[in-house]
């Protein structure tokens, strides 16, 4: 009988981040989305951003390259004046999720550390008032 399929990269597919890697990885891109959301609507120089992730210039264009092909609208200006932007709202309307989507969400929060900020802390207390039956709530 064979093996049920990995649900974790195991390194031997293209595109595929190994579990030992995504954490990094959504910590940074997490960083780059909050720094360029902060300072929106102006471009952010690739310079900036790296100094602010402690990564490189080419490590803050490839991370730039991942959101824009997982649809995140990222803004890319060339030469002076030029850098990234996100071109997004600064509040999002209501939307509704799935419970598979919602177990998605606070897997990938519950990885990336609740904590690391107050925006990851935050949406992470909300999915889990959501998700839970008003039986299990605990009063804050």
């Amino acid at each position: 009988m064979p093996a049920p399929p990995r649900l974790v990269g195991s390194g031997r597919h293209p595109g595929m981040t190994q579990l030992h890697q995504a954490v990094p990885l959504v910590e940074r891109q997490h960083a780059l989305i909050e720094e360029m959301r902060a300072r929106a609507p102006r471009f952010v120089p690739g310079r900036v951003l790296a100094e602010r992730t402690g990564t490189t210039v080419r490590t803050v264009e490839r991370d730039v390259t991942r959101l824009r092909a997982a649809g995140i609208p990222v803004e890319v200006k060339r030469g002076a004046g030029g850098g990234y932007r996100l071109a997004m709202l600064s509040r999002v309307p209501p939307l509704t999720f799935s419970a598979g989507e919602v177990a998605a969400l606070v897997a990938s929060l519950v990885a990336l550390g609740p904590y690391t900020s107050a925006t990851a802390c935050s949406a992470l207390e909300k999915l889990v008032t959501a998700f839970s039956a008003p039986a299990t709530r605990v009063p804050h």
